[in-house]
């Protein structure tokens, strides 16, 4: 039985449910109003994209009061959005770093749940060369001890990572970088984790992520990362 891409490629392929779906890249709900808003057209023309998202499960909504908020369906949409992105050009407004949100974006942003960019890239490069993961496969890491130790030392709980089909971590083409950084369990957890320590902040706009004044050092001390201003916050 061959898989079936037709559908959700001719449900990405609309360059409205493109824009509504890469509006929610960040994993977060928004309303179709401002949803219409990023997507540059009236409510009535949002309201027929996202009721075929729905249809075609690459969204969810949920009710609060009279309001109706929509968000991605899973991980696989946002990481089928990635790919999707990696094999078209790149785009211009980020290769030639026009403007401060294309360069923001390119320095750090959220990729659905872990981070990506030029600090996602950077860190999924640490991370190995520091022997804290190892190879188990093309397409999969796992913790090795010395990384449970150093995880450990972060206040994270890493014993419950299970060895899942795809492993703790695999690779991630990045879209902008061309490189990959590091997805699945492990890099979501850790992710949530610099938010916790205050390390990263999420930024004003679309899906930037900052490093704060206590970042910088504790990613050089506990990776060996010495990153760009640019990404500071």
């Amino acid at each position: 039985m061959e898989a079936n891409v037709a559908t959700p490629a001719a449900l990405i392929g609309d360059p409205v449910r493109a824009s509504l779906l890469l509006a929610l890249f960040h994993d977060r709900s928004m309303p179709a109003t401002a949803l219409a808003c990023a997507a540059g057209v009236s409510a009535q023309v949002a309201s027929n994209h996202l009721a075929k998202l729905i249809a075609g499960g690459l969204l969810k909504v949920t009710s609060q009061g009279r309001h109706r908020y929509y968000r991605l369906a899973g991980p696989e949409v946002a990481h089928a959005l990635e790919a999707l992105a990696v094999l078209g050009p790149p785009p211009a407004m980020l290769e030639r770093f026009h403007t401060a949100k294309a360069r923001r974006l390119r320095a750090a942003r959220s990729c659905y749940d872990h981070l990506a960019g030029q600090l996602g890239v950077a860190l999924a490069d640490a991370l190995e060369h520091g022997g804290l993961i190892t190879a188990t496969g093309a397409e999969r890491y796992t913790l090795s001890a010395a990384g449970h130790e150093c995880l450990g030392r972060l206040g994270m709980e890493t014993s419950s990572l299970g060895e899942g089909r795809k492993g703790q971590a695999r690779p991630c083409l990045d879209w902008t970088e061309r490189r990959r950084h590091l997805a699945g369990p492990l890099p979501a957890r850790l992710f949530a984790r610099m938010l916790e320590l205050g390390w990263i902040q999420r930024g004003s706009e679309s899906r930037a992520i900052l490093v704060t004044p206590s970042g910088h050092p504790g990613l050089r001390h506990s990776f060996g990362l010495v990153l760009q201003p640019n990404m500071a916050a």
